[in-house]
């Protein structure tokens, strides 16, 4: 089973210089926006954003156009404890006619397949650019402002021409302007199965990311005192959501095993700050990192992983611990607070089927907000 954060059957590089016209790129943190900041009300109006879905390319032809939403994005939901705690203004990934969401679709498609990805940016007022890490493309496909000078324009749109000649898990994300870009929630991942690929029993995405919430108080409208070269994380998610909203089965991430299962974990690091990644009662093997499978002579077990920024690996693991529910979270435990609680942040776990009519994992339900 692939899947994002499915109950089983329950359910940057270098920021961009300049445009094509050799004009310095404008710094976008004084650009109006259509946010209204009241007294006691939100600062913006826009829809929630959705959790990641899978896209399929060969099921679409090879094809699919992406654009950019204005959204708001809940960190905690309303109705997990705690909550909510939102960001009133991020940038998110649309694929055709799915909803909008942070981080963005997970495309999927196989070695040796090329894909065109078209990105329309009638949604937005920015210039933006879409990079993908490893995978071939043309140079006026790079996505690189800073050195192909070329980008895409409000109102403009450019289709991307993408190889499938490095298998693994890959990020991709905006290049334009990408220290606020990325920042706003302009990433997510492209998944190349080997061409050999056997799937194995489960198969989950994780994207970690720490965020400044001071940028997206900004761009919203609040009298914000935000800026790059003072950033500093106060908000740490997985898949886009802080504990408790990362165990819910259908907002969250949590991994629904059952005994006796192989499961694979593409995770990757879309943000700015490393994170130790540990499971609790289960040791993995890195199958893959970077888009590389690891030769098995170099393999071995093991229960923490440090992921640096942009890096992905592939964690295998068997479902062979006692039948329960085991944490997998950073080991930097202040990034497993929400607001300066604990456990929040960057926590999910893993879930035996088994164990999900115990007491436990009713309660861990509750807190999550999840009633289904």
């Amino acid at each position: 089973m692939a899947g994002t954060g499915a109950l089983g059957a329950l359910a940057g590089c270098m920021s961009a210089l300049s445009g094509d016209d050799g004009a310095v790129e404008s710094d976008d943190s004084d650009d109006s926006n259509d946010g209204e900041e009241a007294d006691d009300g939100p600062l913006t109006d826009y829809p929630y954003t959705a959790p990641p879905q899978i896209v399929d390319v060969a099921e679409q032809g090879y094809e699919s156009t992406l654009r950019t939403v204005a959204s708001r994005h809940e960190l905690v939901t309303e109705a997990a404890s705690g909550g909510p705690v939102e960001l009133p203004e991020v940038w998110a990934w649309q694929a055709d006619d799915l909803e909008p969401s942070v981080p963005g679709p997970i495309y999927r498609m196989t070695e040796g397949d090329t894909f065109e990805l078209t990105y329309d940016n009638s949604e937005h007022d920015r210039p933006h650019t879409v990079h993908v890490h490893a995978v071939g493309k043309t140079w006026a496909d790079d996505g690189a402002p800073v050195t192909n000078r070329e980008h895409v324009g409000a109102g403009e749109s450019h289709t991307y021409t993408l190889h499938g000649d490095v298998p693994g898990t890959h990020v991709y994300h905006c290049h334009y302007q990408t220290h606020n870009h990325l920042d706003m929630g302009m990433y997510g991942i492209l998944r190349v199965d080997p061409e050999d690929y056997e799937a194995p029993d489960r198969e989950y995405f994780l994207t970690l990311r720490d965020w400044d919430t001071r940028l997206h108080d900004r761009e919203a409208g609040a009298d914000s005192d935000y800026s790059p070269s003072q950033r500093s994380s106060n908000a740490y998610t997985i898949n886009g959501r802080s504990a408790p909203t990362t165990f819910h089965p259908e907002q969250g991430s949590p991994l629904i095993v059952s005994e006796g299962e192989t499961v694979h974990l593409n995770i990757a690091n879309n943000g700015y700050e490393s994170h130790p990644f540990h499971t609790h009662g289960h040791r993995f093997t890195v199958v893959e990192k970077d888009g590389s499978p690891i030769p098995e002579s170099a393999q071995h077990e093991e229960d923490v992983i440090n992921i640096a920024p942009a890096e992905r690996y592939t964690l295998e693991f068997e479902a062979d611990a006692d039948p329960g529910i085991y944490p997998a979270h950073c080991h930097k435990v202040h990034h497993v607070t929400t607001e300066d609680a604990y456990p929040g942040g960057m926590a999910t776990a893993i879930v035996y089927e088994e164990a999900m009519e115990t007491e436990e994992f009713d309660e861990i339900m509750d807190d999550a907000g999840y009633d289904g």
